[in-house]
Order: structure tokens, then C-alpha cells, then sequence
């Protein structure tokens, strides 16, 4: 609600993305020969460019060797708006993962969409120079350009944030009569699609790994049927390198041939290359196999591939986000006189 702290950076980090954008722009000066005199990496700051021109207005001579001097770029934010057609429910929520693990997630609600402005601008005094820098600002914006901004600490919520050229003007003037300084100005109001989130939660949720549930046939009758259910890792994580194919595999084959059959077990399933594999029956080193398992596609596959197992320890390293399949168990009970306890996580005596 409204009154409780947090931060998360959301306007500093835009500000910086928008500034990286044009923290590499230079102007050469040339010969009447073409060839190249000197270049400078034009100088950018956060604040009105205005500020800056009231600043070299005070000092004497343009050509001296001051810390403000032409041509210079600066910028600075001008507007909030909420943007409409980016609205969301205000209930919808999602889960990100954190970084150090992934197996970890946290559900936050969606952020608000706002459009913050940005005007950029930069002063010159030869309109040389002001050709430069609007030349190798302009074609990069059609009128976008997105920049991936990592919008939360402790989060992986990533956004590509569009920021977007809508004008550009410019001024050519003489202060004074025609023998005192020249100031070329252009002006460029930017628009960036961004967004606000909430406080990041600091509770984490994890990967539900068992699901279960007792059956009884009214509420105060003992358990009778216990159903479970638990995920199962579809693909190998830990690239366990089991055993390898002792010869080439066709399309048409169901017959595989081992360098060994140490750790592979009858009934399991095993991945060589992209494709999964049920193992049927194991003799020796010769395997009968399913092919093609859990929508993976069949494929050749040459002497001395490597054979991982799909197993237990690759659905230990299954994070948010994966692609699983499930293992269903169902168990009956004569009337022993236990109930499961969610708190202690193990069968106690019934009440």
C-alpha cells in the first residue's frame, strides 16, 4: 500500500539507458583537402541545455581552454504519462525468477505502464558540426530504438524498452549584431515506453515438486486412497554421459548396441542427442527402445554418441520455466488408524 518504502530505481535506470544512447558521438574538423585535422568525442551531461549556454555566455572567448565549452549535448527528463493502451489488470500477477536460484521465483503484480519524456539537445557553433551530430543520431530511430533494461535488483525482469523520436527543431541565432556569438541549437523530444513495479516480495516460492492428496468417503471417515503426483524431467540436465552407442542408429532401428550398460536401468528413459528414448528391455548391451519419447523428434545418430539417462537428478535441476511431464502413483490403505500432518510432512496418529 500507499507508505511502505521501497526503490526501485525504475526513472534512474531510463535516465541511463537514454544517456548511453549518445555518450559516443563525435564531430571531425577537415582540411581544405579533405583530410581529417582533429576529432573530438562530443561532451554529454544531465541537465537543460540552457544552463550550459548561460555558463559559456560568461566567458570570454570561445577558443579558450575552459572546462564548458561548443559543441555539447545534454538532456533531461520533462514528463510523466500514464499510457493507456498498455494497461493491464490491475490483479494480474506473474513470477520472476531470481538469479542466484533459479529453482526460486517470486509473484509480483504486473507494473504500471507510463511514457516518461526526455529532451535531448546540443549547441554548436558551426552548423558543420550540428550536421555531424544529427546525422549519427537519426538514423538509428524509425522511430524507435529499444534497449534491454534490467528493471528489478534480485529479480531476472528484463523489458526491451522502446525509446522513441517524436520532434525535432532547431534554432540558428546571433546574439547581438552580426560580429558577436552564433548558437545552433536542436532540440529532440524523445518518448520512452516504460514501466512501474510494486515492491519486490521477499518471500520466495519454489517449484512445487509433489502434489498429494488423501481420498476418504466422508470427513470424519478414515483415508482409504492416497493419489501423488511428482514432476519428471523430460530432457537430461546433467549430461551424465552414462554410456555411448557402440554402433550408428537409423531412423527405423529399435535395437541399440552399448559400449556398456553399467547405470542404465529397464523402463527408464535415456537422451541421445535431442531424442529420448524409453528403454523396454535391456540384455547385456543391447537395449529395446522407444523412440521419439515426449515429442522429441527421431533422428540418426553415429558410433560413440553419448548416452545421458533422464532421471531423477535431472528432475532436481528442473527450474520455472521448463518444460516437464509428471509421475502419478495411487496407494490404498486398510484402516490404520493415521492421518497425514502438512506440518510435521509424514503420517501421525489420527486425532
Amino acid at each position: 500500500m500507499v507508505g511502505n518504502y521501497f526503490y526501485n530505481e525504475t526513472v534512474r535506470k531510463t535516465v541511463i539507458a537514454f544517456g548511453t544512447l549518445f555518450n559516443n558521438i563525435s564531430i571531425k574538423k577537415f582540411a581544405n583537402d579533405g583530410k581529417t585535422i582533429s576529432m573530438m568525442k562530443v561532451p554529454i551531461a544531465y541537465g537543460p541545455m540552457q544552463r550550459f549556454l548561460a555558463r559559456i555566455e560568461q566567458q570570454q572567448n570561445f577558443d579558450d581552454n575552459v572546462a564548458i565549452t561548443l559543441p555539447r549535448i545534454a538532456f533531461e527528463l520533462t514528463s510523466y504519462t500514464y499510457d493507456v493502451s498498455r494497461k493491464a489488470s490491475p490483479i494480474t500477477k506473474f513470477f520472476a525468477k531470481t538469479p542466484a536460484d533459479k529453482t526460486k521465483q517470486k509473484k509480483m503484480f504486473l507494473p504500471v505502464p507510463y511514457d516518461i519524456g526526455f529532451r535531448l539537445s546540443f549547441a554548436t557553433k558551426l552548423q558543420d558540426d550540428a550536421l555531424q551530430i544529427i546525422e549519427q543520431i537519426l538514423p538509428f530511430f524509425q522511430p524507435a530504438y529499444n534497449v534491454t533494461v534490467n528493471m528489478l535488483d534480485g529479480v531476472e525482469e528484463s523489458r526491451d524498452i522502446p525509446f522513441t523520436l517524436r520532434n525535432v527543431s532547431f534554432t540558428d541565432e546571433y546574439e547581438g549584431d552580426f560580429s558577436n556569438r552564433r548558437f545552433i541549437q536542436y532540440d529532440l523530444d524523445f518518448v520512452a515506453k516504460t514501466y512501474f513495479y510494486q515492491e519486490v516480495p521477499t518471500d520466495e516460492g519454489g517449484i512445487i515438486k509433489k502434489v498429494q492428496v488423501d481420498y476418504s468417503t466422508n470427513i470424519r471417515a478414515p483415508r482409504e486412497q492416497r493419489y501423488t503426483v511428482v514432476p519428471v524431467a523430460k530432457k537430461d540436465y546433467n549430461a551424465d554421459s552414462t554410456s555411448r552407442l557402440a554402433a550408428a542408429l537409423d531412423t527405423k532401428k529399435t535395437l541399440v548396441t552399448v559400449t556398456t550398460a553399467t547405470g542404465l536401468i529397464s523402463r527408464s528413459f535415456i537422451q541421445i542427442d535431442e531424442e529420448v528414448m524409453r528403454i523396454r528391455e535391456l540384455n547385456g548391451t543391447s537395449l529395446i527402445v522407444s523412440r521419439g519419447q515426449y515429442g522429441t523428434k527421431i533422428q540418426e545418430h553415429d558410433a560413440q554418441a553419448v548416452i545421458n539417462n533422464v532421471d531423477s537428478l535431472d528432475t532436481d535441476m528442473l527450474e520455472v520455466g521448463d518444460d516437464f511431464g509428471f509421475s502419478e502413483n495411487s496407494s490404498f490403505f486398510g484402516d490404520d488408524g493415521l492421518t497425514f500432518s502438512p506440518v510435521q510432512g509424514k503420517d501421525v496418529e489420527a486425532p
